[in-house]
């Protein structure tokens, strides 16, 4: 598990920006390719504030990327990112040991 400072702000903003409906959606739409944020939009429903709010703080923790294209842009996933918050992942799973009889003196008397 991190330890450092750094490491254990880059782990909350990864859960952050994954803890939430919208942006768990748009994760969701991008896992089959690039989508114009027209796409986007529509699929989902949203006001382009609201999308556009949950874009950013994608974008900011760096799970998608953009492109632009004329007027319109497009995202996608990063996948080095979506790499790395499955590191993270893994990293808080208790490691594989053999069962060990615990005293019944607790440590706390």
């Amino acid at each position: 598990m991190p330890t450092e400072t750094a490491d254990l702000q880059r782990v909350a903003q990864l859960f952050h920006a994954l803890s939430d409906e919208t942006r768990l959606a748009v994760i969701e739409m991008l896992r089959n390719g690039e989508r114009c944020v027209c796409e986007l939009q529509g699929d989902l429903d949203a006001a382009q504030s609201r999308l556009s709010f949950h874009l950013k703080v994608l974008k900011d923790a760096n799970l998608v990327v953009d492109r632009k294209d004329g007027r319109w842009v497009h995202y996608s996933l990063n996948t080095d990112s979506l790499a790395e918050l499955a590191d993270v992942i893994a990293r808080l799973a208790p490691p594989q040991r053999h069962s060990t009889v615990r005293s019944s003196q607790s440590c706390c008397t």
